[in-house]
Order: C-alpha cells, then sequence, then structure tokens
C-alpha cells in the first residue's frame, strides 16, 4: 500500500507559511545586523569603571545594553525560528549557533555592568536616579538588580560565566537535534489498514484513535525508539541537571530550584503548595481514570488509553479555517479591540500551519519587539489542534499588547505569567462551546476534552515539576542519574498520580527522554499555575464582563513592569494561596459529575 508521509518545506502552500521576512528581508541583511551587533560590543570598554563618574554615563551604559538586546533578540530569533521550519537546513543550523555564540559574546561584553552597579556607594546610585529623569525608567530594572546582590558575582566571575554558557546549551542543543533533525520512527498500521509513517508531531492523533490496536501500536512503537537510545537520552538530560546545579551553586543559592524560582520573585511555598493541592485532589485524578475505563468499556486500563475520547460516537474533524473561526467566536468575551488584533494575526502570516519534514514538532509563539508575535504550529485538523491555536494566539496577543504598551526594557513578561494569556484563550473558547451545544454526545465529548485539558495542565505538568524536583535532588546530593533511575522516579509517579486501576505500561518509564521541557528546569510548573489562574480569569469574565476584561487586558500589557505574583494580585489572582489551584481543581471535580451523568 502507498505509504503516506510528511511533505517538504517546498510542498507547503505559501499561504499556510509565516512570513519571517517581516524581521530580516533577506539572509544578507541578517548578516549586516549580526557584524553591526558585533562592532557595538565594543563600545562597553568607555563604559567599565566609569559608571559611578555620572548619572548620564549610567544612561548611556543601560540604553547601549538595552539596544544590544533589541538587536540580538531579532538576530537570534529569526535564525532559530528559520532552523525550525526544517532542522536539516545546515545553513540555518550553523546561524542558530553563531546567533547563540553572539548571546554569550554579548553576556560577555555586559557582565561588568550588575557588578559595577552593585560596588556603587548605594547613596550615589539613589542620587543619580534623582537627578535623571531618564533613570526612572530603569528603576524596576535596578531595584531588581539590587534585589540579587547576594547571588552576583565580581565582573572577571561574571564574565566567566557568561562564557560558560554556551557549553550550558549542550545538552539542549544535542537533544533537539537527536530528536527532532535524527530520530526517525517506524511506520505503524492505521485505522483504515494503511501504512503511515509515525511522527511525533501526529503521535496523539493515533493516541487518540477508536481503534485500541493502532494507539497500542503507535504507543510502543514511538517508546520503543526512543529507548534505543536510553542512555543517550540519560546522558543528556543527566547533564543539564548538573548545569543548572552548577549555576546555582556558582550564584550562591542552596538549590538549583531556588536560583530557578526566584528570576520570578517566587517564594518556594508557591511550587511546594502546587504539589501538596495537587496531592489532595489525585483521589478525583484516580476517580477520573476510573470513570474512562468504564466509559471505554475496558476490562483494563492502559497508559495508551488515556487520550482517545469517551464518547466513540464523537468525531470532530476541523480544519485550519474552521479553527480559526472557532477561536474568534470563543474569544468574543475579550472585546472588539482583542479580536482586532487576532484577525490581524490570522491575515497577515504570523502563522506557520502545517507540520513538514525535519519541521520542529509541537507548537509555540515567539517573535521579537520590533516585528510582531509569530506562531508554530502542527495543526492536524483536531479539535486538540484548534484548541492549540487559540493558546498559541493567547500567547502571541499578550506579546503584542505588552511589546506596545512598555518600552522594550519591559516587555518581554516573566514565564510565570506566560501561560496565563494561553490557557485562558482555551479556557474561554472550551466555555463558549460548552454554552452552545445541545448534543448530548457531543457535550459528553468537549466536557471529556476539558478534563483532558486539567489533566494534562495541572495534573501531568505538576508530575513533571515533582519529577524535577526529585531528580535535581539527587545530583545535589552528589548522586548520579542513570535511565534506569530517570524510568524508576518516572514511573513512581505516574503510579501515584494515576491510581491502582491504570496498568502502568513498562515503555511509559522511558517517558521523561522525550520531553524537551526538562532541559529549561522548573519551566512547567507554570504551566499548572498559569492554568489556575486563567480560570480564575475566565470565570470572572464570564461573570462580570468589562470590568473584568479591563483588569486582564491591562495584566496582558503589563510585561514585565513588575514582579509576575504581583501582576497578578493586582489583577485579582493571588498564586501565593492555595486557592486559585484549589479552585480550579474543584472545577475538575466538577467536570468528572457532569460527564458521568452524561454518560449514564
Amino acid at each position: 500500500m502507498e505509504q503516506n508521509r510528511l511533505k517538504s518545506r517546498e510542498e507547503v502552500p505559501e499561504a499556510m507559511k509565516w512570513r519571517l521576512e517581516d524581521i530580516f528581508a533577506s539572509n544578507d541583511l541578517w548578516e549586516q545586523e549580526y557584524i553591526h551587533i558585533e562592532k557595538l560590543l565594543d563600545e562597553g570598554e568607555k563604559f567599565e569603571g566609569h559608571l559611578g563618574d555620572s548619572s548620564s554615563v549610567l544612561v548611556s551604559c543601560l540604553k547601549w545594553m538595552d539596544d544590544l538586546s533589541l538587536r540580538l533578540e531579532e538576530v537570534y530569533s529569526y535564525a532559530r525560528m528559520r532552523r525550525d521550519e526544517d532542522n536539516r537546513q545546515g545553513n540555518y543550523q550553523a546561524m542558530t549557533d553563531r546567533a547563540g555564540a553572539l548571546a554569550v559574546k554579548v553576556s560577555r561584553a555586559t557582565a561588568f555592568v550588575v557588578p559595577e552597579l552593585l560596588a556603587m556607594p548605594e547613596g550615589k546610585l539613589n542620587e543619580f536616579r534623582a537627578e535623571s529623569e531618564t533613570l526612572k525608567v530603569y528603576h524596576h530594572a535596578l531595584e531588581e538588580i539590587l534585589r540579587k546582590k547576594e547571588h552576583i558575582l565580581s565582573s572577571n566571575e561574571e564574565k566567566l560565566l557568561a562564557g560558560v554558557g554556551e557549553l550550558a546549551e549542550a545538552p539542549s542543543a544535542i537533544f533537539t537535534m537527536a530528536n527532532n533533525a535524527d530520530l526517525k520512527f517506524p511506520s505503524i498500521e492505521d485505522e483504515s489498514g494503511q501504512m503511515v509513517e509515525l511522527t511525533k508531531g501526529n503521535f496523539i492523533h493515533y493516541m487518540e484513535s477508536y481503534k485500541r490496536e493502532v494507539r497500542k501500536e503507535a504507543f510502543e512503537t514511538l517508546y520503543k525508539t526512543y529507548g534505543k537510545q536510553r542512555n543517550t537520552w540519560a546522558a543528556t538530560l543527566n547533564s543539564s541537571i548538573k548545569s543548572d546545579v552548577f549555576f546555582a551553586k556558582a550564584r550562591n543559592y542552596p538549590s538549583a530550584i531556588k536560583a530557578s524560582l526566584d528570576d520570578d520573585r517566587v517564594p518556594l511555598k508557591v511550587y511546594d503548595s502546587l504539589i501538596e493541592t495537587v496531592h489532595e485532589f489525585l483521589p478525583e485524578m484516580h476517580r477520573y481514570v476510573r470513570l474512562r475505563k468504564k466509559a471505554l468499556n475496558l476490562s483494563e486500563i492502559h497508559m495508551y488509553d488515556i487520550y482517545v475520547p469517551m464518547v466513540p460516537e464523537t468525531t470532530m474533524k476541523i480544519s485550519y479555517e474552521e479553527a480559526k473561526s472557532m477561536v474568534l467566536e470563543g474569544l468574543n468575551p475579550l472585546g472588539a479591540d482583542y479580536l482586532k488584533i487576532l484577525k490581524e494575526g490570522f491575515e497577515n502570516k504570523w502563522v506557520d500551519v502545517c507540520e513538514n519534514e525535519g519541521k520542529t514538532s509541537g507548537a509555540y509563539s515567539w517573535g521579537t519587539y520590533q516585528s510582531h508575535p509569530f506562531v508554530l504550529l502542527n495543526h492536524q485538523d483536531t479539535l486538540d489542534s484548534m484548541f492549540t491555536l487559540a493558546h498559541e494566539m493567547g500567547h502571541s496577543l499578550h506579546t503584542y499588547l505588552s511589546n506596545h504598551a512598555q518600552p522594550h526594557l519591559y516587555a518581554g513578561y516573566k514565564i510565570f505569567v506566560a501561560e496565563v494569556a494561553s490557557t485562558l484563550n482555551e479556557a474561554l473558547v472550551m466555555e463558549h462551546l460548552l454554552a452552545k451545544t445541545k448534543d448530548a454526545n457531543l457535550l459528553a465529548y468537549l466536557v471529556n476534552h476539558y478534563l483532558e485539558q486539567f489533566r494534562g495542565t495541572i495534573f501531568r505538568q505538576t508530575m513533571f515539576a515533582e519529577f524535577e524536583k526529585k531528580t535535581h535532588a539527587i545530583v545535589e546530593e552528589g548522586g548520579a542519574l542513570t535511565a534506569d533511575q530517570f524510568s524508576e522516579i518516572y514511573r513512581d509517579l505516574n503510579a501515584t498520580y494515576y491510581g491502582n486501576d491504570m496498568i502502568l505500561d513498562p515503555e511509559i518509564a522511558l517517558e521523561w527522554s522525550r520531553i524537551p521541557h526538562f532541559y529549561n528546569a522548573f519551566y512547567v510548573y507554570k504551566y499548572a499555575t498559569g492554568f489556575s489562574a486563567a480560570i480564575a480569569f475566565a470565570r470572572a469574565i464570564l461573570k462580570e464582563g468589562q470590568p473584568a476584561v479591563a483588569r486582564y487586558l491591562k495584566f496582558l500589557s503589563s510585561g514585565s513592569s513588575d514582579y509576575p505574583i504581583e501582576l497578578l494580585r493586582k489583577a485579582g489572582v493571588d498564586m501565593e494561596t492555595p486557592q486559585p489551584v484549589r479552585e480550579a481543581l474543584q472545577v475538575f471535580t466538577e467536570l468528572i459529575d457532569r460527564l458521568e451523568n452524561l454518560l449514564n
């Protein structure tokens, strides 16, 4: 039988591709900017050792740093997104590597600034801030520097750490290349008996198959392929964890997790409280597994039965055009101004839609301050892909609004709040669909999908967060991590989270080997906290209307002009209490009740 294959990049219609020319019209212009940044680096010499001379020197230096950052953002983003179109393209691999090396050079060139500021008598810095109107813009940024005083090293030590930065990126770079460019999966038999190439992009599609043998084969094939390099994956991830621990120690933090959380000024209790609160609700997760087992009429439930919808009579095939319409309808409560920007993104080639050979898997929103946001998708004509579009456009509008309301210095928002806008979009689209759907089977399908969002975002990401905490602690205590140890920890966590009804197939113990977020440690918990905050915002918007929308849009326009916990608190959500997570999980409980009633 003829085998379906991925399209090459050239075969993808132009209308379905993003327009990276909005950053650089050509690679030659990228090269010119690269050279210009290299020349700008030399300007640091006139500032080094002179920041205490006058407020004007300090202002000039800070402007120079901001300009470098803005230009580097353009150079790195363009190269990386070009590479992501097809990771096999050597020229874009090289450009991305060069951009990464340039980032290290920028770090080295600017490494003197923070130590010199911290060495300056506080009275002098306050004097400069009082006499210079321009320095008022830098107030929050300077406060942030002073807050981290005990973790900033000498100028020479900072330069050394900046130089080590490129080496520290190696585990992530190796994983990315192996996972996206080199890893090939065998073909499997699809629902119609046709042989199709399994890819990371279509894996979940086959895990949602109503034919159990299809999802079982997809599951076993994927993990058998990863298992062939299990020791390599383990060595790579272990190296990444060791790097996290090294940098935490170098900066005088008691642990890697505290070093990571301090970047957002998030207390450790927020992380620990998330895990504790989720554990409180694990009996509800186990109840969900039992309901799934019953609804699918299974004598035993396996890990490959987690994604298939519980309502086999209902399928939703959603084209990209239909997905855009559904997202626009669902986000109507956010008002005309929000929808206008959303349409602009759809119409002006912000989005790269289709999966193709060599393309980076998954989805993301990125972009630059001087251009606009961009979205990478691997659209599969499913309900899940429609929600992915809503999710990534949430990120994009957060970026757009912050870029337009804030100076470049504060336009970029912290990861802690990054998942709020994306998840709120998903929640509003889902609430819209639940409200307008009359068909009982379709309604059950949607409730099931919503439950899966809770499972995937709160429970699953918290399980990931717990995995990260456990693995980093082992390294910090002088231990080493092998493939067997990673797998044992991961398997035990799955047992805890899914409960006694779930048959833990041996393959699931290897799932850690394919999770790219583990190379950006202590990131994933923010999905769970962000989801919880988003549910709180969504409920407020649907209940209060315009006042809640106004608070929310102000939050989206705030960038990093304050600490993330404070930005959320100003908008009405206090993440320093367990309440938002608890309230979100109470919604999860209500949804299980609702689905039980629909299925009876």
